[in-house]
């Protein structure tokens, strides 16, 4: 009767649906996160890893308080891209990249390399689907990401499970969702709560 999805890759996928699509975004279970982290303010600058993540990273960056930065790629071969250039003033800053999802991990630990270059006293990925294909865990884990905070749209199993990792979860924010669809009560209006950290 109804779909209720949590960041889709693209908004154009509710286009192929013929019945209502509810699009949840964990943009706010990151941001209460990463408040309780210290993460906000002019200390910290979101970083969107391309440009078609704009968007998501300005909308984090308004719910922090923080300022914009973009990561400019270039994909060379399907799952690989290289990071030409990161706009931003990233000296002496916190950086939080955000993501729909880490796969490879290729492009947010390239741009996390360059942004460290950049300046960036810490670099920390937000991805909504950890994916972590391959040997991503690995290469995470020996990167200069200082964390990995994903949520558990996908189970993780235990070998990829390293230290750097935080693992938050959709449930509040589904069960908000469906409660309101039950009670014919606005869901967007579940984005704006407070009520979504861990």
């Amino acid at each position: 009767d109804r779909v209720l999805a949590v960041d889709l890759h693209t908004d154009q996928l509710q286009g192929f649906f013929d019945i209502p699509v509810d699009h949840l975004p964990a943009r706010r279970i990151f941001a209460e996160h990463l408040k309780y982290m210290g993460c906000q303010g002019d200390d910290t600058v979101v970083v969107a890893p391309d440009v078609g993540g704009v968007h998501q990273a300005k909308l984090l960056a308004d719910e922090l308080n923080s300022p914009l930065g973009i990561s400019v790629k270039r994909r060379t071969t399907p799952g690989e891209s290289d990071v030409l250039e990161v706009i931003g003033d990233f000296k002496g800053r916190r950086v939080v990249m955000i993501d729909d999802m880490i796969d490879t991990g290729g492009t947010v630990i390239k741009a996390a390399e360059k942004l460290v270059e950049n300046g960036a006293v810490e670099v920390h990925c937000a991805a909504t689907h950890a994916v972590l294909s391959k040997d991503a865990a690995q290469r995470l884990a020996e990167s200069p990401i200082d964390s990995v905070i994903v949520t558990d749209t996908i189970p993780v199993p235990p070998e990829k499970m390293i230290d750097k990792l935080t693992i938050l979860s959709v449930a509040p924010l589904l069960a908000d969702a469906i409660s309101r669809i039950h009670t014919d009560s606005s869901v967007s209006a579940c984005l704006r709560n407070n009520h979504y950290r861990q």
